[in-house]
């Protein structure tokens, strides 16, 4: 076992230093420059994480929430309507989708939440300051469905949101300012009820979803569905940061899916 390995190996074992370790690392998700993998012992050299780090990886979710339901209900992109779009890291355009057709019941809800998350990244940039990331490049078609049909909306809703709620319970625990968690929760109260707007409606509508991950529990009308995303115990599911980028990076490890050239901040890497 070489030096740096064995000191690996005193931090995490190290009942007073596993807290700073779990922020530092994210769960193993950011890697500074790689594991190198020796004799079944992974040497990983992480980089420090603050909360603004966790606050920008938040926003580029945000970015991307903002941009599908302002698309799929105006078919105009969130710089089109005065949120601004930059700051640090590489920017990029956002592709694909277009306004989609949906019933009076459908568009109501899309229409607040839309509104929701545009604010959530104003909300975010405005905490943030002169520390924000710029939206990196999104696909909005990654997945090939989202803006075809009032199904296919839902579809992508609902995956959207519980990726999202699944982010914020991760990072909760690794959050050291009361005011940002506060911020944070906030916002994950928020994401929870669009979630289980978009769950209903699957339900009613009786659609079978496919899961994103095997923590991946879908709506009624899918097998195993549930009407929330929670487990055994009414728990709702918690996702590390590299597990929500796995998703978002449809398997990548540092971009691809809805983030082709990965997203901005200090925790890029699935």
């Amino acid at each position: 076992m070489s030096d740096k390995t064995k000191a690996l190996h005193d931090l995490v074992n190290s009942s007073v230093s596993r807290r700073e370790f779990a922020r530092r690392t994210i769960s193993g998700s950011l890697i500074a420059t790689g594991a190198l993998a020796a004799g079944g012992a992974a040497e990983v050299f992480a980089q420090s994480i603050t909360d603004e780090s966790i606050l920008n990886f938040a926003l580029n979710l945000e970015y991307l929430e903002a941009e599908f339901y302002t698309v799929a209900t105006t078919g105009q992109r969130i710089a089109d309507i005065g949120i601004e779009i930059n700051g640090r890291g590489r920017a990029g355009e956002t592709t694909g989708g277009g306004r989609v057709s949906l019933d009076n019941t459908t568009r109501v809800v899309a229409d607040q939440v839309a509104l929701d998350e545009q604010n959530h990244v104003k909300f975010l940039r405005t905490a943030l300051r002169g520390a924000v990331v710029a939206k990196p490049a999104i696909n909005l078609e990654a997945l090939g469905i989202g803006f075809r049909s009032q199904t296919e909306f839902l579809i992508l809703s609902r995956a959207f949101e519980d990726l999202g709620v699944s982010a914020y319970a991760g990072a909760a625990k690794l959050i050291d300012n009361a005011n940002i968690l506060e911020a944070a929760a906030r916002i994950a109260l928020t994401e929870g009820q669009h979630a289980g707007v978009f769950r209903y409606l699957i339900a009613v509508a009786n659609t079978a979803v496919t899961p994103v991950d095997n923590k991946d529990v879908p709506p009624l009308g899918s097998p195993a569905g549930r009407l929330f995303q929670v487990d055994g115990n009414g728990l709702s599911t918690i996702r590390t940061a590299s597990e929500v980028l796995k998703v978002a990076y449809g398997g990548g490890t540092s971009g691809g899916g809805f983030f082709p050239n990965g997203v901005n901040g200090d925790i890029t890497r699935a």
